[in-house]
């Protein structure tokens, strides 16, 4: 549906869920390189795409893994910044410090390093796309750092778009409700609904959808994403600075 020949993207997340189903698609639309990002390297390794890939196994929180992306120096024409962890749910009065301040390091410190590459490196008319979450949107208990971090990534996106406005930067953030991705593994009470199945996963994850979402389930990776190619392709071309909220309607 999009065409992506030529081009160079950098996807970090790239690894697993929603970064690994976006690499897939890009490559199927004609990408001619994929820088991809993840702190799992056997995974990244493992990836079998029908095009270039130049791959980095590390922390985006990690500065000297964006001087290096950096010193390749090869232009990008988008990015998909996606890389992002859910840390464990506790309200604030019991949450340490640490806690917080591991979901901060990744979701913002990660999400700033990485996006300032991408600006350093994009192509004028580049597209960017940040993974925020329906969380940044919509307040929960016991998600403080997950939630304020997804929050802070929307307004960097709508920042970096005006900033990018001089050279033809569109930057926007796609905010995805509940998400069928291995971010709900270890999470205690998803944990115990698997239990409740005897196991089932897909059963868990069924009775957890139709009990958060008005139209009763959970998107698929591959969904978002397709939402993503939109906007990272030239049919979102006079769309900037906003946030795509995909979550069946939990967020109304």
């Amino acid at each position: 549906m999009y065409d992506f020949s030529g081009k160079r993207v950098l996807v970090t997340g790239a690894a697993s869920g929603i970064g690994a189903a976006a690499a897939k698609a890009l490559a199927e639309a004609g990408a001619a390189h994929l820088v991809l990002v993840d702190l799992d390297e056997s995974r990244l390794a493992a990836m079998d795409l029908p095009c270039e890939t130049t791959c980095h196994a590390g922390d985006v929180a990690d500065e000297a893994l964006w001087n290096a992306i950096e010193e390749e120096g090869a232009a990008l024409d988008a990015a998909f910044l996606n890389a992002g962890i859910a840390g464990s749910p506790a309200p604030f009065a019991k949450m340490s410090l640490e806690d917080w301040q591991a979901v901060i390091s990744v979701n913002l410190d990660g999400l700033f390093l990485s996006l300032r590459t991408a600006m350093r490196l994009a192509s004028d008319g580049a597209a960017m796309v940040v993974t925020a979450s329906v969380a940044g949107v919509k307040a929960e208990p016991g998600i403080g750092p997950y939630g304020a971090s997804k929050a802070g990534a929307i307004h960097m996106a709508k920042i970096a778009a005006k900033e990018g406005f001089a050279r033809g930067i569109r930057v926007n953030a796609i905010a995805p409700g509940g998400v069928d991705t291995a971010i709900w593994d270890g999470v205690p009470f998803f944990d115990d609904l698997v239990a409740k199945h005897q196991g089932d996963r897909a059963g868990a994850l069924a009775e957890m959808a139709r009990a958060m979402t008005p139209m009763g389930r959970f998107e698929t990776a591959e969904e978002i994403a397709g939402q993503v190619l939109f906007l990272l392709s030239e049919a979102s071309g006079t769309i900037t600075g906003t946030t795509l909220v995909t979550d069946g309607g939990y967020s109304l």
